[in-house]
């Protein structure tokens, strides 16, 4: 399925950081492989976006900040469930580069999120209580990009809400499978495969860009 390009069109690189790579504090089986693909995806793009999390020290999603709280447990937060993670992605560490192997030269935009300690956030559009807005959508609109193709880590974490709260948001969002790696919890890949497809959210593969 070849998907012809638009003026509106803009790849989102969610999270491609050094953390969330082999060697990090919070590794996505996988995470480097996709690295190269998703330089060659962007330069198919005149607009890319890049997500950064950046997380300051006792952020409420490390489980360290909680007692007697392990990784991947979950707690009840102000907003809601909160999954907890090993400490990762602390703000001016070298865990919350960007991997140097992403080379993007012409991204227009890094927007960071989490980096209010008592609220995570998944999505580059809203923070984890659903109602704190990030500010993308407005630089989106502002600029007329109106399609959105998401790639980066993790598929079933931040690529999936920040797909989900894009569509609810009014943009055309559409997953490159093959350009994403999941931290793959138990059942969380069924449940985001699920979820798109509830959402009228369509996962391509890169071939159907890499083409056109």
């Amino acid at each position: 399925m070849l998907i012809p390009k638009q003026r509106t069109d803009a790849l989102l690189v969610i999270d491609v950081q050094s953390d969330f790579t082999p060697g990090g504090a919070l590794a996505i089986a996988d995470g480097d492989t996709i690295i190269p693909l998703i330089n060659t995806l962007a330069k198919k793009f005149d607009h890319v976006i890049l997500t950064q999390d950046w997380h300051p020290a006792q952020h409420i999603s490390f489980a360290t900040t909680h007692s007697n709280k392990q990784p991947f447990e979950t707690i009840e937060a102000p907003y809601g469930p909160q999954t907890l993670w090993p400490e990762h992605v602390l703000q001016h560490t070298e865990g919350a580069a960007f991997h140097p192997d992403l080379k993007i030269p012409h991204a227009e935009l890094i927007l960071r999120k989490g980096f209010r300690r008592h609220i995570d956030s998944y999505s580059a559009f809203l923070e984890n209580d659903r109602c704190t807005p990030t500010g993308l959508a407005g630089y989106l609109r502002e600029r007329n990009l109106q399609r959105l193709f998401l790639c980066g880590l993790a598929y079933d974490f931040c690529v999936c809400f920040s797909a989900i709260d894009g569509k609810a948001l009014g943009f055309e969002t559409i997953v490159i499978e093959d350009a994403c790696r999941p931290v793959n919890l138990p059942g969380s890949v069924d449940a985001t495969n699920a979820e798109l497809a509830t959402a009228s959210i369509p996962r391509i593969r890169s071939n159907d860009l890499l083409t056109r």
